[in-house]
């Protein structure tokens, strides 16, 4: 594959019309520069720092230094909306032994953080940043005590292949009621914290987004798509009926890119295009609660890693450039911003 850093708009178009990537583009920045307003907040403007952990929680499993540093840079750096990064709202939910975790215990430590990115972007731009904190049961991706100990929606041979997971690591109805539970009520700590929303994490082959593709599992969140969506909108609107002036929303993987049964947002032919029906469903159903923005994301960095971003550098070379990877997700995000348009969205995988 052809490495290519774009020095300038002309290289860039050439290189974007010869791989027929259809990536729409602009040298009018205007539009980056203009609040949103979601609710009784204000976004001061279009820019995102996007949920990436830093996986140095303290004992506590509150932010240490390294944590507030990563995000007092990116407010000070400009951006309108900072999504703090993943943070467990079970023990066993953790994807590692130093990720956050929120409880009724800790919150002083949230509402100091959330206080040094608003204070951080206040003095550098003039204007506080609006905070998400992502809220996550992670899944397949548990690993609490330093080791694998995943808690999965069901066996998904496309990820596992000719190592399938015990089938006592396949999560009952009942722990997914607990999960549910637990959301909400990590919702209102966010609240309590200073955080300006929260975000019902959705994406990337955690336990939510893995239930979203579960068309093998038996019981009330698997099969049907109401079913495979349960957690995902029952959390949802249980947080939101809570929420009162607090913002509620999700960051959702679209496209799993993973063939059918074994994934989301994808054909039953087996192929792996885009298939936007079930996703659109979804995204209405979520507005029709008052949910007011999303996040759409789409693949697994675990698996398909080149999906989720422009991708040079990895353990294998993926078979598309990254201009193609990059306008999947741009199109994407913009014909389901078309087809619920009462929806104001977020694009991830941009940069």
């Amino acid at each position: 594959m052809k490495r290519t850093v774009y020095k300038n708009i002309r290289d860039f178009k050439e290189q974007n019309e010869a791989l027929q990537a259809g990536l729409p583009f602009s040298e009018d920045l205007q539009i980056l520069a203009s609040p949103l307003a979601v609710g009784s907040r204000t976004i001061p403007n279009r820019f995102c720092c996007q949920p990436m952990e830093s996986c140095s929680a303290l004992k506590d499993n509150t932010p240490d230094e390294i944590t507030l540093r990563h995000y007092r840079g990116f407010a000070g750096g400009g951006s309108g909306l900072v999504w703090l990064e993943a943070t467990a709202v079970l023990p066993e939910a953790k994807a590692n032994t130093f990720q956050l975790y929120i409880d009724k215990n800790n919150l002083d430590a949230y509402k100091r953080t959330v206080e040094e990115i608003k204070k951080a972007g206040e003095e550098k731009n003039g204007a506080e940043p609006v905070v998400i904190l992502q809220l996550t049961p992670s899944g397949r991706y548990s690993k609490p005590n330093g080791y694998p100990e995943p808690l999965v929606a069901a066996n998904n041979p496309a990820i596992e292949k000719d190592e399938p997971l015990s089938p006592d690591r396949i999560v009952s109805d009942e722990y997914l009621d607990r999960v549910r539970d637990a959301l909400v009520e990590a919702a209102g700590l966010a609240e309590k914290a200073g955080f300006d929303g929260a975000d019902i994490k959705c994406c990337h082959g955690y336990l939510l987004s893995e239930l979203m593709g579960a068309h093998t599992r038996k019981g009330r969140y698997g099969g049907s798509l109401e079913n495979r969506s349960r957690l995902l909108l029952e959390a949802s609107e249980g947080a939101l009926q809570n929420a009162g002036d607090f913002i509620i929303t999700a960051r959702i993987n679209a496209w799993d890119g993973l063939p059918y049964p074994w994934g989301f947002g994808v054909p039953e032919d087996g192929s792996l295009d885009f298939a936007p029906d079930e996703p659109v469903w979804v995204l209405k159903k979520l507005a029709s609660f008052g949910m007011e923005l999303v996040n759409i994301t789409m693949g697994n960095p675990y698996v398909i890693p080149h999906v989720n971003r422009p991708f040079f550098k990895g353990g294998y070379e993926p078979e598309e450039h990254p201009l193609v990877s990059t306008s999947r997700i741009l199109r994407g995000t913009a014909l389901l911003k078309k087809r619920v348009p009462e929806l104001k969205v977020v694009c991830s995988g941009l940069s």
